[in-house]
């Protein structure tokens, strides 16, 4: 498992149960980006998901703090069904103030040790169809269009693969 990881004055560390109203909070600032009417209200409880993807046993949730603020964040496990040297990224988020700072690039290259670290060769993740901004992000770190999984015509997202081993 990843232990703390210092990076230019930010804490790479595994979240806390206690962090998940502000885990939400970033999660709806950076989501908001993409949505250009509004986050469309589906009933889901992003407290109750948060709250249980921070105490899974069987899954991660990586956080960046910077001066006792949480900046980005990443959640991430094996899928149901997938075999176990797959991970899936189930979220991955920057805060909005800052992005193009290096954050994401540092939260990724902690997921990917970690992947190492537990064996994982393959990682996907899918991303809004709208989110440009972050296949662009997706893209430079070396993710690709899943082969195995190609978009419907009216999916609104896009299912991309990374090999961890590869890197």
């Amino acid at each position: 498992m990843i232990s703390d990881r210092l990076t230019t004055g930010r804490v790479i560390r595994t979240a806390l149960s206690a962090e998940v109203q502000d885990i939400v909070a970033l999660h709806a600032r950076a989501r908001a980006t993409y949505y250009p009417d509004g986050i469309p209200q589906d009933g889901t409880d992003w407290v109750a998901v948060w709250r249980s993807a921070v105490a899974r046993p069987d899954g991660h949730v990586l956080c960046v703090v910077e001066e006792g603020r949480i900046i980005g964040l990443a959640s991430f496990r094996i899928p149901e069904g997938a075999p176990a040297d797959t991970v899936k990224l189930f979220q991955f988020h920057v805060d909005p103030d800052h992005w193009r700072s290096g954050v994401g690039s540092a939260l990724h290259a902690a997921c990917v040790e970690e992947w190492k670290a537990d064996g994982r060769r393959t990682a996907v993740l899918d991303v809004h169809v709208d989110n440009r901004r972050a296949q662009a992000f997706y893209a430079r770190q070396g993710w690709v269009p899943d082969p195995e999984n190609p978009p419907a015509d009216d999916d609104h997202h896009l299912n991309l693969r990374f090999s961890v081993t590869g890197t």
